[in-house]
């Protein structure tokens, strides 16, 4: 998934759009998004679904997946959210947020009228911002947001520790994937038991395996005169699209129009 993500960087149709542009769109709507309602939440999620899919080509499915991930961590802190626990003597204190309960020995379970609306408004937050994180991460290389930071004097030492362990990501992938792959070719995981043991060996192996790398590019950036900068080349020259900066215009108006009235 990570290759994937690095390609699709690359390859889509807003890839010849100046970055910084990008950048302050989906920051400028992060912003917003962390601020605005949850209806502008929503109206702002499914605004970021037609850039990122329409107009810059990624695949629906791939989007999918990737908000599958927060929408992991949400569905698991829903239970706790709108279930809630209680003496049945007490029920009495709070009978105007119960929506339906139901009695188990000296406790009493029911669903909480004000969790649900936590949960929904948690919901259209993590859409939100995960999409405007998604638009950035699938519509700009990761050596141009790094050229970006250096341009605006950013210390170097947090853009090199950001190359860093962008490229060691890759690396731990590629290793891990390997690693799997030899022992299961070796029936390594053929039950739970003999499964347990060779992952034990995987992440053993992969710590290894990944102090060797470190030093392997250590070494290969002394031996190209590393003094402590790490920095990034570009040739790419880039347009900007009067079509798409007007849509944005209008839909940052149409936003904090809705906002004004909402008011």
């Amino acid at each position: 998934m990570h290759h994937q993500i690095d390609s699709l960087a690359y390859s889509n149709k807003l890839r010849w759009l100046p970055p910084e542009h990008k950048l302050i769109f989906a920051l400028s709507l992060f912003i917003l998004g962390y601020l605005s309602t949850f209806y502008i939440q929503i109206l702002i999620s499914v605004w970021l679904i037609i850039w990122i899919v329409i107009y810059s080509g990624i695949p629906f499915v791939i989007y999918c997946q990737l908000l599958g991930i927060p929408f992991g961590f949400w569905l698991m802190s829903l239970p706790p959210l709108i279930i809630g626990i209680s003496f049945s003597s007490n029920i009495n204190n709070f009978q105007e947020d119960v929506i339906f309960s139901f009695p188990l020995g000296n406790f009493f379970f029911y669903f909480s009228h004000q969790g649900i609306i936590q949960g929904l408004m948690i919901f259209s937050r993590s859409w939100c911002l995960t999409s405007c994180m998604y638009f950035i991460l699938l519509t700009i290389p990761f050596s141009e947001i790094i050229r970006i930071l250096q341009k605006y004097k950013c210390p170097s030492l947090l853009t090199d520790l950001l190359l860093l362990m962008y490229r060691f990501i890759f690396i731990l992938t590629t290793t891990i994937s390997e690693l799997i792959s030899a022992q299961k070719s070796r029936f390594g995981y053929i039950n739970w038991r003999r499964g347990m043991y060779s992952l034990s060996l995987a992440i053993a192996q992969l710590l290894t395996k990944s102090l060797e790398n470190y030093r392997q590019i250590s070494l290969g950036l002394t031996s190209r005169g590393f003094n402590g900068e790490l920095r990034t080349w570009h040739s790419r020259r880039y347009k900007t699209n009067w079509r798409y900066l007007t849509e944005a215009i209008a839909g940052y108006s149409f936003l904090l129009m809705i906002i004004l009235v909402t008011k």
